[in-house]
C-alpha cells in the first residue's frame, strides 16, 4: 500500500475518509461532505447504529451526486483519550475494512479534533502508520486465493494542513516499520524456509543497511565454548549458528558501550526427547520470535540511522528429537564455565541464552542487555495472549524505561519478579544449575536461569511467548505473526541510550 501525505485542497470524488468524535460530533470535513451529498450522511447517521467509538466505521456507498463512490466516516471515540497507540488503530480500522473493499484508492481527511492531546500533524502521520502497519500480509503461498479476497486498495493520500510536520513524523515511523514487516515475515516463514543458516543468510543481506554482520558457524562456536547453546542443536541435521548484527551510529570521538539486544532463536521446536503434543506443533515455527524481533529492530535503527552503538545477537538453533539429541539427565559445561543439569529438553531457550548473553557480556562489554525470548508458556498463564509481555530485572532504571517505550508504542510490558528464594529452585544436586525449577513460577525461575549469566550487567529478560503470534485479527495485523516488539525497542534505545 503506497501512503502519502499531503496538504488540502479538500476532495470531492472518490472514495473519501472523515472522522466523527464519540456523540456523532462530525468533523467540519465531515460536515462538508454531508452538505456536498445533501444530507446522506446526516439522514445515515440517523438510521444507523454508529456512535463515534474508536475505530467505528459507517460507510455510504455512491451518495449524493455520484461523483463519491464511497464516503467512510470513522470514529475516534473520546478525543481526550486519543494517543499515538489509539490513532494508529484507527487507521489499522480503516485499512481493514477498506484494504478488500473494491476501492483503489482512497483519501483521508484530517482536521484538528477539539480536545485532542496529539496535534493535526501528529494525528495524520499516526494514522498514516496504522494504516501502513495494518496493511501487512503474509499472503506469498496463497496461489488460490480468490481475487475478492486480495487487497484491492493501493494508494491512500492523508490530507491534513499540518502535512509538512506529519510527513517528518511518518518518515521516520516508514523505517521503523519497515523493520516491524521484517519481523513479521521471518515469524511466518515456514520452518524448512527458516532454519539457522538460510535465517543467518537472511541477516547477513542487512549490511545492505549499514549493520556489520558476523556469522559463527559450528566449528567457530566449538572454539569458543558455547556447548550449552550447540547441546539444543545436535540432534538436528540443520547447523546451529550466531550471528552479530553491530550498528555504530555514534561517533569515534563520542564513543560509548553499546546497548545489547540478545535473542532466542529457536527456528523450530518439536521439545527434543522431552517432545511437545503433536497438536499445535506447527507453530512452533514461531520459537525463533525473540531473535525475529532483535532483527527487526536492528533492522530499524540502521535505516533510521540511530544515534547509537547497538550490538544485536541471536542464537539460531533447531531443537529435534534424534539418535544424536541431548537426552534428560545430561550435564553440560557453558561457555562461562557453569555447568547445568538438563531435566527436560524442551526448556532449550534458556540454555541457547545462556551461552549468548556470557559472550555478550564477555566481548562487547555492553552498558545493558536486554534479551528476548518464547521462552515460557507459563507466561501465556500469567498475562495471555497479545496483551502484555512478562518482563523481569531488578533494575529499576531499565524497569522504567520499559515501561515507558511500552506505553509510547503499544508494546506494553509487564514486570514480574525476581528474588534469591525463586533463585533456589533451579539448583541442582550434581551440577551448578538445572534447567527448570519444578511445576510452580516457570517463567520466573527462567529468568533467574538467565540471570545466572550476567555477570552483574545491567540487563532484562523479556518473555514475548504470548505476543509474537496472534489466533485473531487485531487492530494493527492480521491473524498471524504481529511483529511486537521492534518498535518496543527501537523507543528504548531512542529515548534512552542515543547521543
Amino acid at each position: 500500500m503506497n501512503i502519502t501525505i499531503a496538504d488540502k485542497p479538500f476532495p470531492e470524488s472518490g472514495a473519501i475518509a472523515v472522522f466523527s468524535a464519540a456523540k456523532k460530533t462530525l468533523s467540519p470535513s465531515a460536515k462538508a461532505l454531508d452538505k456536498i451529498t445533501k444530507g446522506a450522511l446526516s439522514r445515515a447517521l440517523k438510521n444507523a447504529n454508529f456512535s463515534g467509538s474508536k475505530g467505528e466505521i459507517l460507510e455510504l456507498i455512491s451518495p449524493g451526486n455520484g461523483k463519491l463512490t464511497r464516503l467512510v466516516l470513522v470514529g475516534v471515540g473520546d478525543p481526550e483519550n486519543l494517543t499515538q497507540r489509539t490513532v494508529e488503530e484507527i487507521g489499522g480500522a480503516i485499512a481493514a475494512r477498506l484494504q478488500t473493499s473494491g476501492e483503489k484508492q482512497l483519501a483521508v481527511v484530517v482536521d484538528r479534533i477539539k480536545g485532542s492531546p496529539v496535534p493535526e500533524g501528529a494525528f495524520a502521520a499516526h494514522l498514516a502508520s496504522g494504516l501502513l502497519i495494518r496493511s501487512y500480509r503474509f499472503d506469498k503461498y496463497r496461489t488460490k486465493e480468490a481475487n475478492k479476497k486480495k487487497p484491492s486498495l493501493k494508494t491512500v493520500r492523508i490530507l491534513s494542513h499540518q502535512s509538512k510536520q506529519a510527513k517528518v513524523i511518518f518518515a521516520v515511523a516508514k523505517k521503523v516499520i519497515s523493520g516491524v514487516f521484517l519481523t513479521r515475515d521471518l515469524t511466518s516463514e515456514p520452518p524448512n524456509v527458516v532454519y539457522p543458516k538460510s535465517f543467518a543468510k537472511i541477516i547477513k543481506s542487512l549490511e545492505a543497511d549499514g549493520l556489520k554482520v558476523e556469522i559463527l558457524g559450528e566449528a567457530a562456536l566449538r572454539k569458543i565454548g558455547m556447548r550449552a547453546l550447540l547441546g539444543v542443536g545436535q540432534g538436528s541435521n540443520f547447523e546451529s549458528q550466531v550471528v552479530v548484527m553491530r550498528w555504530n551510529g555514534v561517533p569515534k570521538a563520542k564513543m560509548t558501550k553499546p546497548v545489547a539486544l540478545i535473542g532466542k532463536g529457536v527456528t523450530f521446536d518439536t521439545g527434543g526427547i522431552s517432545i511437545k503434543p503433536a497438536e499445535g506443533m506447527d507453530l512452533m515455527k514461531w520459537d525463533m520470535g525473540g531473535a525475529g524481533i532483535v532483527v527487526g529492530a536492528m533492522k530499524a535503527l540502521a535505516k533510521r540511522k540511530a544515534k547509537a552503538n547497538v550490538v544485536g545477537i541471536v542464537g539460531l538453533v533447531e531443537n529435534m528429537p534424534s539418535g544424536t539429541a541431548q537426552r534428560p539427565g545430561d550435564v553440560v559445561e557453558s561457555l562461562s564455565g557453569q555447568t547445568i543439569e538438563i531435566l527436560n529438553t524442551d526448556a532449550e531457550g534458556r540454555l541457547v541464552l545462556a551461552d549468548v548473553l556470557w559472550y555478550c557480556q564477555q566481548k562487547y562489554k555492553p552498558q545493558v542487555m536486554i534479551d528476548l525470548a518464547t521462552l515460557t508458556g507459563a507466561i501465556i498463564v500469567t498475562l495471555g495472549y497479545d496483551q502484555y509481555a512478562g518482563y523481569f530485572t531488578d533494575d529499576d532504571k531499565i524497569a522504567e524505561q520499559l515501561d515507558a517505550a511500552g506505553k509510547i508504542t503499544g508494546d506494553l510490558v509487564w514486570r514480574l519478579p525476581l528474588s534469591e528464594n525463586y533463585d533456589k529452585l533451579i539448583n541442582s544436586q550434581i551440577a551448578d544449575m538445572q534447567n527448570i525449577g519444578g511445576k510452580g513460577a516457570g517463567s520466573i525461575t527462567a529468568a533467574q536461569f538467565l540471570k545466572r549469566f550476567t555477570n552483574g550487567v545491567p540487563w532484562a529478560h523479556i518473555d514475548v511467548a504470548g505476543v509474537v503470534w496472534s489466533a485473531a485479527n487485531k487492530p494493527l495485523w492480521e491473524k498471524g505473526a504481529t511483529g511486537y516488539g521492534v518498535r518496543l525497542l527501537d523507543r528504548f534505545v531512542a529515548d534512552n541510550y542515543e547521543i
